[in-house]
């Protein structure tokens, strides 16, 4: 192996503990370890006739994830990629550089059989990027995805709160926090992931800054209910962590992280921590507040649908609707919005003759 290529597997080697930690900036620490490594002349131990001894899957997912963390991808999409290629090699049962394009049909296949299309697209999706890479890595000569046709995934309509929903669903709140939760959502259109790494310091009048998909922030809106919840439910906290919506801990048998049933209200509202709240504990508190309500199919991301839909029908332009949302295009914010046809008939009397 030439000194250069021993160069690239230890520079490779050392930062896969780094990417594993979550480091952040590994773009500029792999650089400065590069620099490093350049001053030195690297040679194996002569015992060592084998420099990776991992596998031959383990070393390209290892070495992809590297470059996909230097990329700036977030840690949540490198740990899916991990799952999915670590899954998908395992199952197949070959190296990634033998594996044919009916290799992948056939796993594909057997994800539809015992779960479904939608697993399997996601599958697929790993499978395609992870090619792509080694093929521009020139690892591969030829890209067996090139030949594996994408799945057809029938898309069901997906609909907007009522405005009755709407309002049973804040009538329902039985504490501050909930009634935060809800306001803050209805009015910012935020991810629940995004909900959950708002921090008090972020909110700035009636904006708030927040961490979007792709490392990128974006400015949400308050609107003055959403104000006058969080102000009220701030002057309910009595502790010191520094997020919107902490984390709670209560030592209750069956009880989940953050949130527990109706003996809940009956118990201290706060804890001292420094967590924020996780994505789980509010899909909790949003799905059994829908329960009381008697509001089906609640869920944090039916909130954003809605608020993007009313905002569109009030006559927002469609694209600042896809900038409050976060998206890069506007293909991908038509999927949020339920319009029914008598609106799309009304709109298109008023605006084409």
């Amino acid at each position: 192996m030439e000194e250069t290529d021993l160069s690239s597997v230890l520079l490779s080697r050392l930062m896969y503990p780094l990417v594993e930690a979550e480091i952040p900036n590994l773009s500029d620490i792999k650089a400065k370890f590069a620099l490093i490594l350049g001053a030195y002349s690297i040679e194996p131990k002569e015992e060592a006739l084998v420099v990776w001894t991992e596998g031959k899957n383990e070393y390209y997912i290892k070495r992809f994830l590297l470059a996909k963390s230097v990329a700036g991808l977030t840690p949540k999409t490198i740990k899916n990629y991990s799952n999915n290629l670590r899954r998908i090699f395992r199952e197949i049962g070959k190296d990634a550089d033998t594996v044919t394009p009916l290799d992948i049909q056939a796993y594909l296949a057997v994800v539809m059989s015992r779960s479904s299309k939608i697993n399997a697209v996601n599958m697929r999706r790993s499978l395609s990027t992870f090619y792509s890479w080694l093929h521009r890595e020139e690892i591969i000569a030829k890209n067996p995805m090139n030949r594996v046709d994408g799945i057809k995934v029938q898309k069901k309509p997906k609909y907007a709160f009522s405005d009755m929903e709407c309002e049973l669903l804040r009538d329902n709140c039985r504490t501050a926090r909930e009634k935060a939760i809800v306001e803050t959502l209805f009015s910012t259109w935020c991810r629940v992931s995004e909900l959950c790494s708002i921090k008090i310091q972020d909110i700035e009048g009636d904006q708030i800054n927040v961490l979007g998909k792709g490392n990128k922030y974006r400015y949400v809106y308050l609107n003055a209910k959403a104000q006058v919840a969080i102000r009220n439910y701030l002057q309910e906290r009595t502790d010191s962590n520094p997020y919107l919506f902490p984390m709670r801990r209560q030592g209750i048998t069956g009880s989940r992280k953050g949130y527990v049933s109706d003996s809940w209200y009956k118990m201290p509202e706060f804890v001292s921590g420094t967590e924020p709240a996780d994505k789980g504990s509010i899909e909790y508190i949003v799905r059994h507040l829908g329960k009381r309500a008697g509001v089906e199919n609640t869920h944090p991301h039916r909130f954003r649908r809605t608020g993007a839909t009313m905002a569109l029908k009030r006559g927002m332009p469609i694209e600042q609707v896809s900038k409050t949302l976060g998206h890069e295009s506007l293909a991908t914010t038509q999927i949020y919005l339920d319009l029914s046809e008598d609106i799309l008939a009304a709109s298109h009397r008023k605006y084409v003759t």
